[in-house]
């Protein structure tokens, strides 16, 4: 990822004309006990609408929580735009990297039960991880050097983006080519696999100089898969999914689903063109622990609903709430800055963490937060125990961030 996500630069100029339209003064955000108003929430439901009556995506679902209740949902637009199957509240998305916070659950499900402690290096679990080198700066005027890593890679730097570690496609060196030689998250092989894979790469940086987004959100999976001695897949059905009641939420689509699964759409000058499924409709191999997972809209709710109620919902809790608020607090070492691509946040664990509501289009100071590669959403106000979630499927990702702070803006812009 890289600075063409900052979204203030290119929020639609029309939002200010809506502001200007709707009288707003009576909830600012900045008051201490702020509650979205039936205003802010038609504009929001407008604004929607009109991404799609404009074709800017093919469809978007979108829910606002707030004091133990809904008080916005909205579908608008398509599921499917060639056989024109709405978006209904049972549609199922990928959510991509929406799979991070769950993930994350998971793991820190095991830190609970005392299988380990955040700063234990990763090597201790997985062998792979230990003595890994570090790639030396010089791409691509020389060749190749590397120089130990100064400490082991840590279980807290893996759940901070600081382990190192990269993804092969948001930046540029000779580790990032490495990656995709080497195919790493290859769709055939398994996490195991992929473990022996990172084993002969170089971190790209030192451990714990830098935020950088990565595949460590994988080897927290395997980690899951090591210290359970279960599957991935099979923690999260019987850990998480099944106690928390999200019934539609997985690696793929079964057939018997498939009629609801949304399909995604890439804007070209010719209209929005169909990105094909085939991906998700049967169990994968690979189980991406950074980005795998399928869910609805009201399955990633009751997710969502247990965070912010601190580790539990409907009796069923998954963690105290001591562990959640690690879990939205500033966990970066010391000189290291958040996500260069989102202004105004540090980062927790698996979740970034709002530390300047102005930079961060408003979002309140202690939102956490994360996103899909495709569009959808999850914003965790636990100030104003407000959770927004969105839902949609596009491939552009700059677009989708202008949504997302479109939708911001509309919900926690202090009035004019």
């Amino acid at each position: 990822m890289n600075r063409v996500f900052h979204r203030a630069a290119i929020l639609p100029l029309a939002l200010a004309a809506l502001f200007s339209s709707v009288s707003l003064q009576a909830d600012t955000a900045e008051q201490s006990s702020y509650r979205i108003s039936e205003p802010r929430l038609q504009m929001l439901g407008g604004a929607m609408q009109a991404q799609v009556a404009e074709q800017k995506l093919a469809g978007i679902s979108t829910l606002v929580w707030q004091d133990g209740e809904v008080i916005h949902r909205q579908n608008a637009g398509f599921q499917n735009v060639e056989s024109q199957t709405p978006l209904a509240d049972d549609t199922i998305y990928k959510i991509f990297s929406l799979t991070k916070p769950i993930t994350g659950t998971a793991l820190l499900m095991l830190f609970e039960e005392g299988k380990f402690n955040l700063d234990d290096p990763v090597g201790n679990y997985l062998p792979e991880m230990r003595d890994l080198r570090v790639e030396l700066p010089g791409f691509p005027d020389k060749a190749l050097e590397t120089e130990p890593a100064n400490h082991p890679v840590t279980i807290r730097e893996l759940m901070t983006h600081t382990a190192g570690f990269s993804y092969g496609r948001f930046s540029q060196s000779y580790t990032d080519s490495l990656y995709v030689s080497e195919d790493i998250q290859n769709i055939d092989t398994t996490l195991a696999d992929m473990m022996t894979k990172l084993s002969r790469i170089p971190l790209r940086q030192q451990p714990g100089t830098q935020w950088h987004y990565s595949i460590s959100v994988d080897v927290q999976a395997r980690l899951v898969e090591v210290l359970s001695g279960m599957a991935f897949d099979e923690f999260l059905q019987q850990r998480i999914f099944t106690p928390l009641g999200m019934v539609d939420t997985g690696f793929y689509v079964p057939e018997s689903k498939q009629d609801r699964f949304a399909l995604s759409y890439t804007p070209t000058e010719s209209g929005l063109q169909p990105f094909p499924n085939e991906g998700w409709l049967s169990k994968p191999t690979f189980l991406n622990g950074g980005g795998g997972l399928v869910s609805t809209m009201d399955d990633y709710l009751r997710f969502a609903r247990m965070l912010l109620n601190e580790g539990e919902l409907d009796g069923v809790r998954l963690l105290k709430p001591e562990t959640v608020r690690m879990m939205r607090s500033d966990q970066l070492p010391e000189g290291v800055d958040g996500p260069n691509w989102a202004p105004g946040n540090t980062f927790g664990l698996n979740v970034a963490v709002v530390n300047d509501s102005v930079a961060a289009e408003h979002l309140p100071v202690d939102t956490y937060w994360w996103w899909g590669i495709h569009g959808p959403w999850m914003w965790v106000d636990p100030t104003n125990q407000i959770i927004t979630l969105g839902m949609m499927q596009n491939t552009d990702y700059r677009h989708s961030r202008v949504v997302h702070g479109t939708v911001s803006h509309i919900l926690y812009r202090p009035a004019p």
